[in-house]
């Protein structure tokens, strides 16, 4: 009923730049929120960034300034644009939408993608 594709992952070294895409599909009416988590083995998951319908944003302490959310409304698509990259950054990546699939507010729900493996090393 409803997707979520991520792309953009990959390996890269320190310092370097890698752009995520993550495009939602399917029976949606409307999407609130949409955000990057990301899951490193041995670590909870943690939010990176979020955006409002409105364009809202909410960095992490851990990437502000090096990491930028967007979101392009017309095409059902958040971006997560990464510089500066760090070791630490390496983590599975996923998207996530919080969204109604109808006009009804029993239709809401909270959607994520397959994950995309960022890797930061020399």
């Amino acid at each position: 009923q409803v997707q979520l594709v991520e792309s953009g992952g990959g390996l890269v070294q320190p310092g370097g730049s890698l752009r995520l895409s993550c495009a939602a599909s399917g029976s949606i009416f409307s999407i609130n929120a949409m955000g990057w988590y990301r899951w490193t083995p041995g670590k909870e998951r943690e939010l990176v960034a979020a955006i409002t319908s409105d364009g809202n944003t909410n960095i992490a302490d851990s990437v502000k300034g090096r990491f930028t959310i967007s979101r392009d409304n017309a095409k059902n698509t958040v971006y997560l644009q990464m510089n500066s990259l760090k070791p630490e950054d390496t983590a599975v990546y996923y998207c996530n939408a919080d969204l109604f699939r109808t006009l009804s507010t029993m239709s809401r729900g909270t959607y994520w993608g397959q994950g995309t493996q960022v890797t930061v090393s020399s």
